[in-house]
């Protein structure tokens, strides 16, 4: 089944995002958790990886091994940092005999040391060369790309960022997923500017449930994405780790209700390689996940 054929025609499309756990034991911790999600019927599976690339072999063995296990469509992440085009070109083709359906393709964050993105020398310096690259010479990967409801931290402006976010689709993306966000209006007002530069591919919003203030504020901080005032009041009453899950639950409970009530295609959920917080809001929704 091709990327986009995951959305559309009354179906809402649902994808889990994980990460490369550091330890064996967090290996099969993870497991344990996709097994969960499983249940769901998650139409796919992606893997990203640390920063600077740090994980690029080790993201690919972990999904790799999940859809070997589990016998789903996966993507694996790939970015230009800290890597030639001889380099993506040879993980790509690792990533083709591992049986990987799908890449996300993404410029990537530059290195923790450095303030801003540099190309390697050999490399790419943007995410639509890198598109362009994977439609090119391995037109067998469905590709998915990012898209920034807030603005990406780095555009000059909204405009040029969906400019490039157009360039990304023109050379070949299958779909874009979102940086995640906390006010559906930021998410509806950008679904609103891509249509009108003529973007037409599925615009999937993807959803970080918070289970900890102070956590989601480092990643949001990270990011640029914005939490609403009300939102953190209400997190901020109580340090109790379970009642700010619950908090934060409900909230994505009720986001992610509006976001398909307003005909999103799909929904992608960032889980932090955890399982019971995107597992109650899925129970929740009671959607009709049947094949």
């Amino acid at each position: 089944m091709t990327l986009a054929a995951h959305y559309g025609q009354g179906k809402l499309g649902l994808s889990i995002e994980l990460f490369p756990p550091k330890t064996k034991p967090g290996e099969q911790a993870l497991m344990h958790h996709v097994e969960q999600l499983i249940q769901f019927r998650p139409d796919y599976i992606t893997c990203t990886y640390g920063a600077g690339g740090s994980t690029r072999a080790k993201t690919l063995e972990i999904i790799a091994q999940v859809k070997r296990r589990f016998q789903l469509p996966v993507a694996s992440h790939l970015t230009c940092v800290n890597a030639s085009v001889d380099q993506l070109r040879d993980y790509l083709r690792e990533s083709e005999r591992q049986g990987i359906d799908y890449i996300v393709a993404l410029r990537g964050d530059p290195p923790k040391d450095e303030s801003e993105f540099k190309a390697t020398p050999g490399g790419l310096q943007h995410a639509n060369e890198l598109v362009a690259l994977i439609r090119a010479e391995f037109p067998q990967f469905g590709i998915a790309v990012a898209g920034y409801p807030e603005t990406h931290q780095e555009a000059v402006s909204p405009e040029s960022d969906l400019q490039h976010l157009k360039r990304k689709v023109e050379t070949g993306a299958d779909i874009v997923i979102t940086q995640l966000f906390y006010d559906n209006r930021d998410f509806f007002r950008f679904r609103e500017c891509v249509e009108e530069v003529g973007i037409g591919v599925p615009l999937v919003p993807g959803i970080l449930p918070v289970t900890n203030l102070a956590q989601i504020q480092r990643i949001t901080a990270m990011c640029g994405a914005q939490l609403p005032a009300e939102f953190v009041a209400a997190l901020s009453k109580h340090d109790d780790p379970e009642y700010q899950f619950r908090v934060g639950v409900d909230f994505a409970t009720r986001q992610v209700q509006d976001l398909i009530s307003h005909d999103v295609p799909g929904i992608h959920f960032y889980v932090l390689n955890k399982s019971q917080a995107t597992s109650e809001i899925l129970t929740a929704l009671n959607l009709d996940r049947q094949p």
